[in-house]
This record gives C-alpha cells, sequence and structure tokens, in this order.
C-alpha cells in the first residue's frame, strides 16, 4: 500500500542546521551495532516546531516513514537514502541533501563486521547536539534512546558502500 501527502516537499532552509552522528554500541547479539542519528538542530526560522514539521516533510516525502517500524535497506535497492563510507567518513545521502559524519575507529570495525548502518532520523531537534560541541555518551544516549526521539523518527538499515579503486 502506498499513501500521499498533500504536503509541499520540504525547503532546504525550513530544516534549520542538519547533523549526523556516528557512535557504535552493543547491539542484542552482544556485537557492536554501527549507529548513525540524524536531527536538526532546530534553528530554522519557525523554531524547533517548524524544523521537525519540515523534517517529517523530507522522510516522509521519501518514503521513510515516521515510527518504530524499520525499513530493510539491505533489500531494497531503490531506497531513496544511501550510505558511503570512505576515509573515516560515514556520507549519508538522500535526495535534497548530502550529511557526512566523522566516524570513530569503532563504528568503522563495526560498519565492515556488519556491511550495513542503522540509522535514526528523527524529526526531534537537538541543539544540544551542535557539531564543534563535545557531546557526553551518557548525554548522547538519553537523546538516541528516548521514546520521543525514536517514535518521531525514520528507522533505516542502510548497506555501506565504498568507493572503487
Amino acid at each position: 500500500m502506498t499513501s500521499t501527502s498533500s504536503a509541499p516537499p520540504a525547503r532546504l532552509a525550513d530544516l534549520g542546521t542538519l547533523v549526523v552522528l556516528a557512535w557504535s554500541g552493543e547491539a542484542p547479539d552482544g556485537t557492536d551495532m554501527p549507529y548513525l542519528l540524524g536531527y536538526s538542530l532546530g534553528d530554522a526560522e519557525g523554531g524547533p516546531e517548524a524544523t521537525s514539521a519540515a523534517v517529517e516533510r523530507l522522510l516522509v516525502g521519501n518514503g521513510l516513514p515516521i515510527g518504530k517500524d524499520v525499513i530493510d535497506g539491505t533489500n531494497r535497492p531503490s531506497l531513496p537514502v544511501s550510505l558511503l563510507v570512505e576515509a573515516g567518513q560515514a556520507v549519508v545521502t538522500m535526495p535534497q541533501l548530502v550529511a557526512q559524519a566523522d566516524a570513530p575507529p569503532e563504528w568503522l570495525a563495526a560498519v565492515a563486521a556488519r556491511g550495513y548502518a542503522y540509522l535514526v532520523f528523527t524529526t526531534r531537534a537537538w541543539p544540544e547536539g551542535a557539531p564543534g560541541r563535545v557531546v557526553e555518551p551518557a548525554v548522547l544516549a538519553a537523546f538516541a534512546g528516548a521514546e520521543e526521539t525514536l517514535t518521531a523518527a525514520a528507522h533505516i538499515v542502510l548497506p555501506a558502500r565504498r568507493l572503487r579503486g
């Protein structure tokens, strides 16, 4: 079943500053899972509420539903979002945007072992997660694991691609 939305597409300016963070953590199977967290700082002209609505339009407009259902991109080659891992960077691409994150060594090892990363792209603004600001692991875990963050997010298993040399 396909759903359609009458909402206008997201304008890039309405998204505010978009950030992607890469980190790894223990998965239920006991091994490291490479996670990516996508969010806006909520700094667009209309503030966090307008930013949240714009991020939702971006995600839903690209076929990425908001909620706890996980889209398995390893089985969907036409998925409009992709992950490139190269030179210590995680690069997430989707129509209208490209986001790049420095990836710590443990994240790179986890994505190399699994061949994919788990992206949580939330509509919930997080001004405390500004680039250049040190985010303590407990603060990141509290935001990323909060029910209001998870239920306001698209959840995607993204196959990791690399440039071929």
